[in-house]
């Protein structure tokens, strides 16, 4: 048996991206069965960099829509452009163009592009990337179940717009809200954790380069450390590679009180975590992250 899941591993490696055979599974599934893949983990592990690495994979466009409460789908799906619209006929009437009807001005030279519709009807494949659809609502969800579904669009005036290519879509949520039974069931599943410490370092390493391999431990394992501890926001991976990059900016060889008080705020995104900090609450992660004992 092939494993393309290793394969797919590897591949990611090549671009930084460092991940395990249950994600190199789950893309080649979601590009050989061409679905949608739903992404779910916490802030800061990892989810959009996949979008990323995959369109440099690829060597395709990277086709990128922020969810946010309130979303529609004139700024996500498509738009008719008015202003073109008016001008058009403004032009007719001056022209005295007796011919003209109102469907003359429903055409796509009259589409203002969105993500989804830009997606749809790309000519070659692109990674279409809907991130953080948790934070939409759920009305907007409706509105994606027709293209993940279908990989096509609906436009009222124009009728049925399939895709002239497959667009390999992922959606990211952070959880803050539950997605619907209809759009989980059109899409195949990934959750991705916190990394373990072996990862975590390994990663530091890729992404800060220059670091010392005693600093980049001792930032890992305070990570790892950190997390155990009962926080508003929990660091993900993406602050743990800042905070390492920090370390090394400021000419620290080894993790010490000042050391980390001076760049705590590249780690903890909440007053409360660091007062709590401040107050030394935290403080004997320190030198716990020092020892030479395994976390």
């Amino acid at each position: 048996m092939k494993n393309h899941g290793r394969n797919w591993v590897e591949t990611l490696r090549l671009e930084g991206y460092l991940a395990d055979e249950e994600i190199g599974t789950a893309l080649f599934l979601a590009d050989d069965l061409q679905r949608p893949i739903l992404i779910e983990g916490q802030a800061g592990v990892g989810k959009t960099e996949i979008a990323r690495v995959l369109a440099k994979v690829k060597g395709c466009e990277l086709i990128r829509l922020q969810c946010y409460e309130g979303l529609d789908f004139n700024s996500a799906l498509y738009e008719w452009n008015y202003q073109k619209q008016l001008l058009s006929l403004k032009i007719k009437e001056i022209q005295k163009d007796t011919k003209a009807h109102l469907h003359d001005f429903y055409t796509e030279d009259y589409l203002s592009y969105r993500p989804i519709l830009k997606a749809i009807t790309a000519e070659s494949p692109v990674v279409l990337l809907l991130d953080e659809i948790d934070r939409a609502d759920e009305e907007f969800e409706a509105l994606l179940l027709e293209t993940l579904g279908e990989f096509q669009l609906t436009i009222p005036e124009l009728g049925r717009i399939p895709a002239k290519s497959f667009p390999f879509v992922i959606l990211t949520s952070n959880r803050t809200r539950e997605l619907s039974d209809a759009l989980r069931r059109r899409c195949l599943y990934l959750w991705i954790d916190y990394p373990s410490y072996e990862k975590e370092l390994e990663v530091i390493r890729i992404k800060v380069p220059e670091i010392d391999l005693t600093l980049a431990s001792q930032a890992a394992k305070f990570v790892q450390l950190l997390r155990e501890e009962t926080l508003a926001k929990t660091p993900g991976l993406s602050e743990a590679v800042d905070w390492s990059r920090a370390l090394l900016t400021i000419g620290t060889s080894e993790l010490s009180d000042v050391a980390v008080a001076n760049t705590i705020g590249c780690l903890l995104k909440d007053q409360m975590d660091i007062n709590r900090f401040r107050t030394g609450s935290f403080k004997a992660l320190i030198d716990k992250a020092r020892s030479d004992e395994n976390i």
